[in-house]
């Protein structure tokens, strides 16, 4: 099977069980941010990152593309994609809680780096808010169509590699990079 079908020359793509429709529609926006976010945490994942990290990137990777299956379909309930929902926000919640208690309170804001590994889930995390800004355009022109356990999900996800970022240093012995004009705004 070839790879290339020449069926997007036109600038369409079709919709999971749905019609075609042109690529740079909301909900292909939507689902391609999904899938440029699944793609950066593969690039984390490349990175020395402690076991615990890598586990929890490799369950949202799977997840990921759930979500993406479900915003492309322009109805995920008839076609039996809608697979995300609270238990999957609440295992978020309960990881970031995980990882966040073993590190220092957060007194400062932040800047991405530190090692490579915690600068790459910083770039994750911003990836995923753009996800999450896609899926609230699709929201408000298809809110029928948006389970708001997606919404949830993606909003939880940023803070889960927040905090990620965070424990990537802290496991490697490194700082995180304090923004020293919050130093300013605090004096």
């Amino acid at each position: 099977m070839k790879i290339y079908t020449r069926t997007g020359d036109d600038g369409q793509t079709a919709l999971f069980g749905g019609p075609r429709v042109p690529k740079d529609m909301v909900r292909v926006e939507a689902y391609g941010a999904v899938d440029e976010l699944n793609a950066v945490l593969g690039l984390v994942r490349t990175e020395p990152l402690a076991d615990v990290i890598d586990r929890v990137l490799a369950r949202i990777q799977n997840e990921l593309f759930e979500v993406g299956a479900e915003i492309a379909s322009p109805d995920p309930v008839a076609k039996g994609t809608r697979t995300i929902g609270q238990t999957h926000v609440k295992a978020i919640e309960d990881e970031i809680d995980r990882h966040e208690s073993g590190l220092a309170p957060l007194e400062h804001f932040i800047l991405p780096g530190g090692t490579r590994g915690a600068a790459l889930l910083h770039v994750a995390r911003t990836v995923c808010r753009r996800a999450e800004r896609r899926l609230v355009a699709l929201m408000h022109d298809d809110p029928e169509k948006v389970s708001p356990a997606l919404m949830a999900y993606l909003n939880r996800l940023s803070d889960l590699l927040f905090v990620l970022a965070r424990a990537a240093n802290a496991q490697a012995g490194r700082q995180d990079v304090i923004w020293p004009g919050g130093a300013r705004n605090h004096a």
